[in-house]
């Protein structure tokens, strides 16, 4: 590949505007312009891509939650999972991902958060850049564990954290916790005053409960409407707090699985693009099709775009980012530029990486998704790096 790429077509730009007909010029990994006017001379070489009619040139997608993909699961604690994530994720325009962990026996989180960060530190452009760890659990609520193993579920415990964070070489970004439990709205202070997202998931607290989190720190809610307690015309609880509290990120599984298109599109409304946050939560079996798999060492049936365990509880989705994408769309009428919120811009501003990644703005990373007319990926680049393309036949 020459040392230039330059892209031609339709781009969103910082602000969100759609740009008719740009050029977009990628240089040693970076963005190096982004504009209306051809920025080469005739005497420059680039390798060039003109962008099929109706395409749209965005920001690479960023999953803050997601476990597994293509057989493999961050859970199982080796380069060679890690690398079948990041090399597998670009087809559906994942670009950064943070690699999530989930409740269970702590010698197996321990392993998958060393593992992780030293594949962190030598990973290379070309494929999807982890760029953090989210500890989903253990210290969550077991009322609401849903198919986070409860016999591994422990109290949240600061010193606890502390050990696994100096395992993870500081690459815990986000932590999932139930901060009604013990010494709950301590660990979530610990972790804000420490740069770290601490995030309400697998929680009953009340509504009271959550501004309480709020308080301590709390910023984020794991996938709304999933391992909550639920909204009550008396009590509006986790998911009545998450669409009325401003201070809350919210994360959504938009499959139709996990929250009906109608509870979608009416969280939505109150949330906004500002402070929704698209994820797949996927495990393993994402783009394997139905049969049997893992998860936490539990027994998941795949069957009719469902994953669950023996006793019918969601196990996790097989989601990918683009369909997701798809969905929202078709759910709630958002446009394309709420859709590069959601996807991108919300995530890199939380994770405090929008100096690097959200947007196509010069001396970014040249993370990028072009998507087609019918929103499905056409081209990924990650870190400036042709990570996929869409075959000719698929187009």
């Amino acid at each position: 590949m020459k040392s230039q790429v330059l892209l031609q077509g339709d781009y969103i730009d910082e602000n969100g505007s759609l740009v008719e007909q740009g050029y977009l010029l990628i240089a040693n990994g970076q963005i190096e312009y982004v504009g209306r006017e051809n920025p080469l001379t005739e005497e420059q070489e680039a390798e060039t891509y003109k962008m099929p009619t109706g395409s749209i040139i965005m920001p690479g997608m960023i999953d803050v939650h997601i476990h597994g993909a293509s057989g493999a699961d961050v859970m199982d604690g080796t380069d060679e999972v890690l690398s079948i994530m990041a090399k597998a994720l670009p087809a559906e325009g994942t670009t950064s991902f943070l690699a999530t962990t989930m409740t269970e026996n702590p010698l197996h989180i321990e392993n998958a958060l060393s593992q992780t960060a030293f594949f962190i530190e030598k990973q290379k452009p070309g494929s999807a850049e982890i760029v953090g760890i989210h500890l989903e659990g253990p210290f969550i609520c077991p009322k609401r564990a849903g198919a986070q193993p409860k016999e591994f579920i422990e109290t949240p415990n600061i010193k606890l954290f502390k050990q696994w964070q100096e395992k993870a070489q500081n690459q815990i970004r986000l932590v999932t916790l139930a901060p009604e439990m013990e010494n709950g709205y301590e660990l979530a202070s610990y972790l804000s005053s420490n740069g770290i997202i601490a995030s309400i998931g697998h929680s009953d607290s009340t509504f009271e409960e959550v501004k309480e989190g709020i308080r301590s720190g709390i910023s984020h809610v794991t996938h709304l409407f999933n391992g909550m307690r639920g909204m009550h015309h008396r009590d509006p609880g986790v998911a009545g707090a998450a669409l009325i509290q401003k201070e809350l990120n919210v994360e959504m599984i938009v499959d139709g699985v996990h929250a009906s298109p109608e509870m979608i599109n009416l969280a939505y409304q109150s949330t906004g693009s500002n402070r929704t946050i698209l994820i797949t939560d996927s495990m393993r079996a994402k783009g394997l099709g139905a049969g049997s798999y893992t998860l936490g060492g539990q027994q998941v049936t795949v069957e009719n775009g469902r994953a669950y365990l023996e006793d019918g509880t969601l196990a996790g989705s097989i989601l990918s980012m683009k369909d997701a994408v798809k969905n929202m769309m078709d759910y709630t009428g958002c446009s394309i530029a709420d859709i590069v919120k959601m996807t991108s811009v919300n995530a890199a501003k939380e994770l405090n990486i929008y100096d690097k990644k959200g947007s196509l703005t010069k001396g970014k990373d040249a993370d990028i998704t072009v998507l087609t007319e019918d929103h499905e990926v056409f081209m990924t680049f990650c870190r400036g790096e042709l990570a996929y393309q869409r075959k000719e036949e698929q187009v």
